[in-house]
C-alpha cells in the first residue's frame, strides 16, 4: 500500500506530476519581523515594550488619582497598547513558544490543521521526482508496492534493465517516503551488471578518481588511478611516487600466485578424517586430483593441497592458479569436482560447506599472513638521502626510529595481524575500487609489513604483501569506468596464452608499488609533524565549515 501523509498545503501532489513540488516555506519567526540584524530587532522590541508599559502605567496612575475611568483612552494610549501587544508577541515568539506561531502566524488555508512538519517529515512529504515514462510503468510500480510483482524479477519480465531500475527506484521511494534525488540513474549501462555485479539496482554511486604518479616501477612508468573520498590520500601517494622516481624507481618481485579455497567436511570418526587427509596429501594422488579439479575450467590448475584437522572435521586447503581472474568462482567449481570424487572413496564423508573459513576469504587470518593467498609481492626502493630531506622534508634517522616504534612495536602492542604498516589499506582500497576489484578483499589484501632501514645516507624501504587478491577479467573489471582504469595501467582484460595471468600479476605489482609510495609519504608526514596540518588544509571542506558557522550563529 502506498504511504501518504498530509502536506500543509491546499492540495496533495498527484502521482503523475512531472514537476517536483517544493516543500512549503518554513514558518516566519519573530526575528523576521524587521529587516534588521537580530540584535537591533531584539533591542527595538525590548525598548518598545519597556517604554509603552512605563507610559501606560504613568497614564493609568494619573487616571486613578483623578477618578477617570480606565477604559477611556486617547490616541497615544491606543498606540501604546498596540506597542505592548506587538512587543509581547515578538518576545514570546523569540523565546520559541511554538503555539504562538501556530495561532498567530499559521496559514490561512481553509483545510490546514496547523501542523508544521519538521525537516525529516518534509523529506517524506515532498513529491519525489519520478523517472517513469508511461502509464504502464506506473501500473508496474503499484504492482511492486502491492507485492504482486517481485522487485528482483523486473529485469526478466521487462527485458529492459534501465527501465527495471527506474521502476524499482520509484517503488522504493514511494514505499519508504524518502527521496533518492542525488543518486544518479541515467548514464549507466545496467545491462552490463545483470547476473554478475549487482542485483536490484536503483542507481549508482559516484566516487571521484584521482591519479597518482608516475610511479616508476621495474623501469616502467604507471599513472595509478585511485578512487577515494579521503582528502590528501592521492596527493600523499603522488608525493611518494615523486620521491621514488627521483631516486631511480622501485622494483617488485612476485613470490607466489595461488588463490585458495578450503571446504569443511565431516567424518564419523577421527580415524576416517585422518585417512582422508593422508589420501588428499599423498603426492601419488595429486596428478589425478589435479585433472579432476581442472575439468570445469581451462584457466584453473591445482598447485597444492594442505589439510588441517579438528576432531572429525577436515579442512583441505586447495591452492590454485587462476590466470588473469581473481578466481574465487573457478576455484570453488574445481574444489566441488574434487569433493565429488573423494565422496566415491569415502562414502561416509559429509560436505558441510564449500568454504570452511580456512581459505580464508575476506577475513584477517594467520594462515593468509603466513602461507599467502592470491599474489605474494615484495617491492623495494632505495631513496636518496637528499630526496628524503628536500622532497619528504624529514631525515632518514627520524623515519627509521618512527618505523620501529610505530609499524613494528606499536603494531605488536596492539596485537595486530598483518598490520605492520602505516596505511596500506588506504591505497589498496582506492586502487581496488578504481579497477573493479572486490573491495571486501581489501581485508587480507592489505596484509603488509613495511620496512625502513638506513643504508649509509640513504633509506631502503620495502613492503611485503602476501595476499594481494586481484584480477583483470570478470566481476567489476568489465564495467566501463573500471575497465578504463585498467586500460590506463596497461593491464585490461586477459593476457596472451603464452603469458597467461601476466596482467593480473602485473596489477598486483602495481598495487604493491603504490603502497610503497603511500607508506613512504605518510611516514614522512608523521616524522616531520606535517600530518595534521596537511589534513586540516586539504581534508576539510571550507564550504561545510562556512555553512556550520552560519547555522550556529
Amino acid at each position: 500500500m502506498e504511504i501518504r501523509r498530509r502536506l500543509p498545503s491546499k492540495e496533495l501532489p498527484t502521482q503523475n506530476d512531472d514537476v517536483v513540488t517544493a516543500p512549503p516555506p518554513p514558518p516566519r519567526r519573530g526575528s523576521d519581523a524587521l529587516p534588521l540584524p537580530l540584535y537591533l530587532t531584539n533591542f527595538f522590541f525590548t525598548f518598545l515594550f519597556a517604554a509603552t508599559v512605563y507610559f501606560l502605567l504613568i497614564r493609568w496612575g494619573e487616571k486613578i488619582s483623578t477618578s477617570t475611568p480606565l477604559h477611556v483612552v486617547n490616541l497615544s494610549e491606543i498606540l501604546s497598547l498596540i506597542g505592548v501587544i506587538a512587543s509581547c508577541i515578538y518576545l514570546i515568539g523569540f523565546l520559541g513558544v511554538d503555539f504562538v506561531q501556530s495561532v498567530f502566524l499559521r496559514s490561512s488555508s481553509d483545510d490546514d490543521d496547523g501542523w508544521i512538519p519538521n525537516d525529516d517529515e518534509i523529506d517524506r512529504l515532498v513529491k519525489i521526482e519520478s523517472d517513469l515514462t508511461s502509464e504502464e510503468d506506473e501500473e508496474i510500480v503499484k504492482s511492486v508496492i502491492d507485492g504482486a510483482t517481485s522487485s528482483y524479477s523486473l529485469e526478466t519480465k521487462l527485458g529492459d534493465c534501465k527501465r527495471a531500475a527506474a521502476i524499482r527506484r520509484e517503488a522504493v521511494q514511494r514505499m519508504t517516503g524518502k527521496s533518492l534525488t542525488g543518486l544518479p540513474l541515467d548514464g549507466f549501462d545496467y545491462d552490463s551488471i545483470l547476473g554478475q555485479c549487482c542485483e536490484m539496482p536503483v542507481g549508482y554511486v559516484q566516487i571521484p578518481v584521482g591519479i597518482a604518479g608516475p610511479l616508476l616501477l621495474d623501469g616502467k612508468e604507471y599513472s595509478v588511478p585511485m578512487a577515494t573520498t579521503e582528502g590528501c590520500l592521492v596527493a600523499s601517494t603522488n608525493r611518494g611516487c615523486k620521491a621514488i622516481h627521483l631516486s631511480g624507481g622501485a622494483f617488485s618481485f612476485l613470490m607466489k600466485d595461488a588463490m585458495t579455497r578450503a571446504p569443511v567436511v565431516k567424518f564419523p570418526s577421527v580415524r576416517r578424517a585422518a585417512r582422508a587427509m593422508f589420501y588428499l596429501q599423498n603426492p601419488a594422488n595429486f596428478e589425478r586430483l589435479s585433472l579432476i579439479f581442472s575439468k570445469s575450467s581451462r584457466f584453473a590448475w591445482l598447485q597444492s593441497i594442505t589439510c588441517s584437522i579438528s576432531g572429525r572435521n577436515l579442512y583441505p586447503r586447495f591452492a590454485c592458479g587462476t590466470g588473469d581472474a581473481m578466481g574465487m568462482n573457478m576455484v570453488s567449481k574445481g574444489v566441488q569436482n574434487v569433493l565429488e570424487f573423494i565422496k566415491t572413496k569415502f562414502p561416509d564423508m559429509v560436505v558441510i560447506g564449500i568454504s570452511g573459513n580456512c581459505c580464508s576469504d575476506k577475513k584477517a587470518s594467520a594462515i593468509n599472513w603466513i602461507q599467502g593467498r592470491g599474489k605474494h609481492v615484495v617491492c623495494e626502493a632505495l631513496i636518496k638521502g637528499e630526496i628524503v630531506r628536500n622532497v619528504l622534508k624529514t631525515t632518514v634517522e627520524d623515519l627509521v626510529e618512527l618505523h620501529v616504534l610505530k609499524n613494528l612495536t606499536g603494531s605488536a602492542v596492539a596485537g595486530s595481524l598483518g598490520g605492520f604498516n602505516a596505511h596500506a589499506s588506504n591505497i589498496v582500497s582506492a586502487v581496488f575500487i578504481a579497477t573493479g576489484q572486490d573491495p571486501a578483499q581489501n581485508v587480507e589484501s592489505s596484509h603488509c609489513i613495511t620496512q625502513f632501514e638506513a643504508e649509509g645516507d640513504d633509506l631502503h624501504i620495502s613492503v611485503s604483501m602476501p595476499c594481494i587478491e586481484v584480477g583483470t577479467v570478470g566481476g567489476g573489471t568489465q564495467l566501463a569506468s573500471q575497465s578504463a582504469c585498467l586500460n590506463l595501467l596497461g593491464v585490461k582484460g586477459s593476457s596472451d596464452k603464452e603469458k597467461a595471468g601476466s596482467n593480473a600479476r602485473q596489477l598486483a605489482r602495481i598495487v604493491a608499488g603504490s603502497v610503497l609510495a603511500g607508506e613512504l609519504s605518510l611516514m614522512s608526514a608523521i616524522a616531520s609533524g606535517q600530518l595534521v596540518k596537511s589534513h586540516m588544509k586539504y581534508n576539510r571542506s571550507s564550504r561545510d565549515i562556512g555553512l556550520s558557522s552560519q547555522v550556529n550563529r
